[in-house]
Formats: C-alpha cells, structure tokens, sequence
C-alpha cells in the first residue's frame, strides 16, 4: 500500500511538472493544464482519490499550502507601488473591485441559488487575477504598453489585496454561522493582525541584524510562516489566512530587510504547492458536474465576462487617457488563477465542515469560470486586440542585456534607428549612467522571475546579451531563446574564441551567434571606444553604398547593424554577413577619422 502511494504521489508531482512545462512551450496558463490534469487523474480515470488518499491529513495539507500561498503573493504588495500606478489601476483594484464582488455575488445568489453570504464569499473569490496568469496571455496578445502595462499591474496588486479581501468574508462567514458575535470577529480581525505583525518584525529583526545564515534564511522564513499561521489558529479559530497575508504585507514594505532570496524561495515553493494542489483539488471533483451546476456556471461566467468586467473596466477608467479601444480589451482580458482556486477550496471544505449550504457548490463553480475565462480569452484576446487596432506589431524592438559602455552605446544608436530599445543589467552603475543618457532600463537580470512580473517585454522581439560575464549571457540567451525564437538571440563574445580553452568553453546548446563578427570581444569593443572609435549611422544611396562607406573609414570598420527599407532591423552576427544596399541605413563602429589640413 505505501509503495502504491508513493508511487501515486510521485506521479502527481511528474505530470504537474509536465502541465508546468506545456504551459511554458505553448504560452498559456499553466492553471488551465493543471486542472484539466486533474480532472482526467480523479474523477474521469479515477486514479487519484484524494479523500481516500489523504484521510484527515486533507484538510491540513491544504490549509497549509494555501497559507504559504497567499504569503508569497501578499510579499510581493508593495505601498509604494500604489501611487505609482496611476489612477486605471488604482480604480481597478479598490472601488472597481468592491463593484466587481457585488456584482458577480449578485448573479451567483440568483443565477446558482447561492445564499447571499457564500455569494458574496464567491465574489470576493473570483474578482482577482494574477501575474502567473496574465504574463503568458499578454506574451501572446501583445497588446500596447498603456494596456499590457495596466493588466500587469492589476493582476499584481489586486492578488494580495482580493485574498485579504477573501479572508475577511470568509471570517465574518464563518463567526456568523457559528453563533458568534460581532466582538468575536473583530477578535479575529485583531489576532491576525496583531500575530501577523508580530511574526513579520521577528523575521524582519533577525534578518536586519544577520541573525541567521544565508542558507538558513528560506528555511527560517518557511517555519515562520507556518508557525504564525497555526500559533494564530490556536489562539483564535480559523485566523491564520488573515495572520499570513498581513505578515507577507508587513515584511514586504519593511526597509532595509532582504528578501529577495526568500521571495525567489517562496515562488518555487509556490509553483511546487500550486502544482500539485490544483491536481488534488480538482480531482476531488464530480465529473461530469450535475446539470443545475454546469449550466449555473455557464450562466455566471457569461455575465462575469460580458457585464461584470466591462462594467467595472468602464467605471474605473472614467477620466483617464485610455481610449475606447484600449478599454474595450481590457475589459474583455480578466483571466482568473491560483488565488481563486487555491482559496475557495480551503474555504470550501471548512464552510462544509461547518454545514453552511451551498459550500459544495463553490469550487465548481470557481473551476468553472477559471476555465472558461482562460480559454475564451485566450483563444479570442489576440484576435480582438487586431480588430481593435491596439496590438503591438511585430516585436522589432530590442533587449539588450549589459549596461556598460559599448551596450549604451549600441543601444542610443538603435534608439536613433526608430526602435524601441531596453536595457537591462544588475549593476547599477551601468543602469544609472543609461536612464541619464535617457535610455529605457530595467535593474536586474532578464531571466529571473522578478523580470517576468515587471520587465515590460511590449514590441521587444530580440536580444543582444552584451555584458561582461559569459555565463550570465548564456543564461539570458537561454531563456529568451524560447521567447523570441533561436535565431532573434545574439551575444557578443567576451573572450576571444581561437584562444579561449576548451575546458572553459560553453557547450554549443547554451551558445547564440556571435555579435557582429569572430574578432569582436566585449573587452575589444570598450577598447576601441576609449580610443576614440564611434559608431557612425548612415542612410546608403546608389552614390554613396557600402563599398564606398568601407572606402571612406576604412577596411577595419564594423558593422553593427542594417536597417532595410521598409524598416526591417538586420543584425550582423557570425551567422549571416550582411550586404547593405542602397536605400539602407547602416550603423557601424568606425576609428576615429584623422584631422584633414585646412586649406
């Protein structure tokens, strides 16, 4: 028997991993693969038992993984952030929000029969998205920067802020129908808070004085988490949701505390947890779902998405500089993810412990309008932001990884060319004399998951990896291999290939075509810019062409770059060796031209 469970178990976690990894190759969702999982492991097979499988350890296991979920989506809510957002947002993720839950409360008690109070915990449930499920959809709709910019940021803020928002209904659910008074949900509000607050400044307090080890820190924040959220339980019932959200708030707009690592920690714990739950919970599932609440969720999902959304989009955005257009799509895109799935099923096996009617019925239908809003808009974004004509064209722009000297360099002149151009590098020397030289920035490196969230990818379709340190090019080259496709990545060598040994070579798999040609190195061409070389931008014609430009500054000169005709960008790389024509214009890095007498 416990060979058969490790056996199920470990199965659970290999295709969870596999959903991830579809998700990743096709750019969609990976909660739409999971669940889908799911359902075929458990009710359709019938493989996967998770009431059999897990007994009494159900509900712990889920209340656990949910606690460190919504931990690691509240750390990431930064105050500062709120005013930075602009007014769209704001409006989305406050009073847009609030109308959002009543709405959609409002069609779940008429159109599913809910009671007002699961109605309303329904609401609350379902008017979130989130990052994990809004950075895959605007990778493949591209729309504009003012739309794409204004769904990151919503789904960002509002996860945090709709899971508190959750909890606290689920609170005065759960007080009420047990008898409590108002007091004794306020003592609930209070000793979450208080606990939260107090867990938040230990962690904090070790942290700052360096306390712990660096290879501890994760562990230590791990134990924290779960020991604040069953402290606060013990001490007052069912008020550890509030106690983790208000701690992961808490340690995430405290100063001068790091907690990048911890955070990088908890998104791989958390895409490990959200894996595997979302199997689990949707394995619990009756498959096919009784009529009334098929037809029910149907029903709630055709007004969430054609009244609900486009209602509060439109309320929300009175005044602002959208247009009509650019309101149309983002009132069409509100996917929904892991904070609504992971949270209405813990809730919905403890409001079932607590015979509250109708419990039964909200995990499918949160499952329902999950599934219905990432198919729908997935298949139909793209298409609607054409016809709207708010898609970005073509990525022609460019990332550029490094911020040295011959990156900035490489990237004023591409800007000059008409292209959207980013840089992006982890040291802040080079990002600080970049934004002075009034060029887009991003701090940090390109293929990490804070980059995922916030390094905004609209109308960029290549990358040129220029920094000084190979592995981190190879690394960046990598990742955007499967994002802009292998033949749209370049580095620029850092060491001189006819000398490098081989045992420091990087394998072939993790290598890109070199930039410009096989003599040029990161070191060669800061050199040759301290010496005086620049890069010169000139438009061909059929009396000044290409052979006549090598003629004029001489046979050493590089070419950086061509821009055709009709705009299309060529990078010269090791791979394909340019011919500029007439018509062209071309960018190379050219010695300095000496002084001509004067006559």
């Amino acid at each position: 028997m416990s060979a058969d469970l490790g056996l199920l178990l470990v199965g659970m976690l290999g295709i969870g991993f596999l959903a991830q990894w579809l998700a990743w190759r096709v750019r969609l969702p990976a909660i739409l693969f999971l669940l889908l999982a799911g359902i075929l492991m458990g009710p359709v097979v019938g493989a996967l038992q998770p009431d059999r499988l897990l007994g009494p350890l159900l509900f712990p296991i889920v209340s656990l993984a949910v606690s460190l979920i919504l931990f690691e989506g509240s750390l990431t809510l930064r105050f500062s952030e709120l005013r930075e957002i602009g007014c769209v947002v704001r409006g989305l993720v406050t009073y847009g929000a609030v109308i959002a839950v009543f709405l959609l409360a409002i069609a779940a008690h008429y159109l599913a029969g809910l009671s007002w109070q699961v109605a309303l915990l329904f609401g609350a449930l379902t008017c979130v998205t989130g990052p994990t499920v809004i950075a895959p959809m605007l990778r493949t709709v591209r729309p504009n920067a003012r739309i794409a910019n204004t769904l990151r940021w919503e789904g960002i803020v509002i996860d945090p802020l709709g899971a508190l928002f959750a909890v606290l209904v689920f609170e005065a659910i759960a007080s009420h129908q047990q008898g409590r008074t108002v007091g004794v949900f306020l003592a609930v509000l209070a000793s979450g808070t208080v606990v939260g607050l107090v867990a938040a400044w230990l962690l904090a307090f070790f942290l700052r004085r360096q306390m712990i080890p660096e290879y501890l820190q994760n562990y230590a924040a791990l134990v924290m988490v779960l020991l604040a959220f069953s402290l606060s339980n013990a001490i007052t019932h069912e008020s550890g949701l509030l106690t983790v959200t208000i701690m992961g708030i808490a340690l995430g707009n405290m100063r001068d505390v790091h907690i990048d690592d911890i955070l990088d920690f908890k998104e791989n714990l958390t895409t490990l947890l959200v894996s595997s739950l979302f199997i689990l919970l949707a394995a619990r599932l009756t498959w096919p779902l009784p009529g009334h609440v098929l037809w029910s969720g149907v029903a709630i999902f055709v007004v969430a998405q054609l009244v609900v959304r486009p209602l509060t989009v439109a309320i929300a955005t009175v005044g602002s500089a959208l247009s009509w257009r650019e309101r149309a799509l983002i009132g069409w895109v509100a996917p929904r993810g892991i904070v609504a799935a992971a949270v209405s099923a813990v809730f919905a096996l403890r409001l079932g412990e607590l015979g509250m009617p109708g419990a039964a019925q909200l995990v499918p239908l949160v499952f329902l309008i999950i599934i219905g809003t990432v198919l729908l808009q997935s298949a139909t974004a793209r298409p609607l932001a054409r016809w709207l004509k708010v898609a970005e064209p073509d990525p022609t722009g460019v990332l550029i990884y490094g911020a040295d000297a011959a990156a900035r360099q490489v990237a004023r002149a591409l800007v000059d060319a008409g292209f959207r151009v980013v840089i992006a590098d982890e040291q802040w020397q080079g990002i600080r004399l970049a934004r002075m030289e009034g060029l887009t920035t991003f701090y940090g490196h390109p293929a990490t998951t804070y980059a995922e969230r916030h390094l905004d990818l609209s109308g960029i379709g290549r990358l040129l990896a220029m920094s000084a340190n190979r592995e981190r090019n190879a690394l960046a080259c990598v990742y955007y291999r499967q994002e802009f496709g292998r033949g749209r990545v370049y580095r620029l060598l850092v060491e001189d290939t006819h000398q490098a040994h081989e045992r420091t070579q990087l394998g072939g798999h993790l290598l890109a075509p070199a930039l410009f040609d096989a003599a040029m190195t990161h070191e060669r061409f800061e050199e040759r810019l301290a010496e005086g070389w620049t890069i010169k931008s000139t438009r061909l014609t059929t009396t000044f062409d290409w052979p006549h430009f090598i003629e004029q500054y001489g046979s050493n000169t590089v070419l950086l770059f061509g821009v055709e005709e009709k705009g299309a960008l060529r990078i010269a790389s090791v791979k394909r060796e340019l011919e500029p024509r007439p018509g062209w214009l071309v960018a190379a890095l050219v010695p300095p031209q000496p002084l001509r007498p004067s006559n």
